[in-house]
């Protein structure tokens, strides 16, 4: 793995010595000694991270950081200001410029290399959160590219079911987890067909066990992942097919059996099918959506997610209002 590189930047020789001494040994270092020099390196050697002074020939590190920040076109690159003006208005003032952290001078190596490698951690963190996202809309988006879904289905569909989900009790990080899984609850439709997907008409016996098998084909898939939210999705795409009083499919499971990820997302999606226009219906109003749920409890519907259904209606109605925003531009 290659070591993320660092931009140190002092305008005294010695400074940088102590840096290269204290770092070396971990990082890929880079120097600069003015803000000229800073700004070309940052171009250049794109570091993960800069150890900037306060007090440099050419201009403040205050004003140089802004530059950085500017320059960064990943957004990403970390400030830390290492400096010996040390009272509390200069810090603030680093802070307020974009600086994640602030060290004085004389620096302890200790702390140099436990504030750097903290804020570096946080990076990486921060580099895998997006790439799971790219991932969630990736699959999201293919296991409906060739069927007739449109617009911001998945998207508005997982708002719902993190909304459920913390109506029901889940609390806050699972329910984003929920978010983040939910659509790609139809993965397995990539194993389908495209004359299935795309049939204008009803399907026959033949075409509907077909179409059937999407539930196993999308565990299978997302299953092979260890991450907490991939796992979380293969539940979701095995079950959510599956119905209260068992009449479901890929496993006839019944009431509790269904796994309760599951259950809400089971709902969050016909909830958002309903409300919204397509070439073979129009959108059912409110009412219609509630009486067509409320009969459906017990059947399709766990019956206490039908309770929290109805118990945040309005903010289910907001989320709705911001996506028909979203797709109006």
């Amino acid at each position: 793995m290659l070591s993320p590189t660092i931009l140190v930047v002092d305008d005294e020789p010695g400074n940088l010595a102590v840096m290269r001494d204290i770092l070396a040994s971990s990082y890929k270092l880079v120097f600069a000694r003015n803000g000229m020099e800073t700004l070309a390196a940052v171009q250049k050697h794109q570091p993960a991270m800069v150890l900037l002074d306060v007090g440099l020939p050419d201009t403040n590190g205050y004003d140089l950081c802004r530059q950085i920040k500017q320059a960064d076109p990943t957004h990403a690159v970390q400030v830390i200001f290492v400096t010996g003006y040390t009272d509390v208005a200069h810090e603030a003032a680093g802070f307020d410029a974009g600086g994640v952290d602030y060290i004085a001078k004389p620096v302890s190596p200790p702390i140099v290399r436990a504030r750097v490698a903290a804020h570096l951690s946080l990076v990486r963190a921060t580099a895998l959160e997006k790439s799971y996202r790219e991932a969630v809309l990736m699959l999201g988006q293919a296991g409906h590219y060739n069927d007739n879904d449109t617009g911001s289905h998945i998207w508005r569909m997982a708002a719902y079911a993190r909304a459920l989900a913390q109506a029901v009790g889940w609390d806050t990080e699972r329910s984003m987890q929920l978010e983040l899984a939910a659509p790609m609850h139809d993965t397995g439709k990539l194993g389908i067909p495209h004359a299935i997907l795309r049939k204008p008409g009803p399907l026959n016996d033949e075409e509907w066990e077909v179409m059937k098998t999407h539930p196993q084909i999308g565990y299978d898939i997302l299953s092979k992942s260890d991450a907490p939210v991939f796992q979380l999705a293969a539940e979701v795409a095995l079950r959510h097919h599956e119905k209260w009083d068992g009449s479901g499919y890929p496993g006839g499971l019944r009431g509790c059996d269904i796994p309760e990820s599951a259950r809400i997302v089971a709902l969050a999606d016909v909830f958002d099918a309903l409300c919204m226009r397509r070439p073979y219906k129009e959108a059912w109003t409110v009412e219609q959506i509630l009486d067509y749920i409320h009969a459906d409890a017990e059947c399709h519907f766990d019956p206490a997610m039908v309770r929290a259904f109805k118990s945040i209606l309005p903010e289910l109605l907001d989320i709705r209002a911001h996506w028909m925003r979203v797709e109006a531009g």
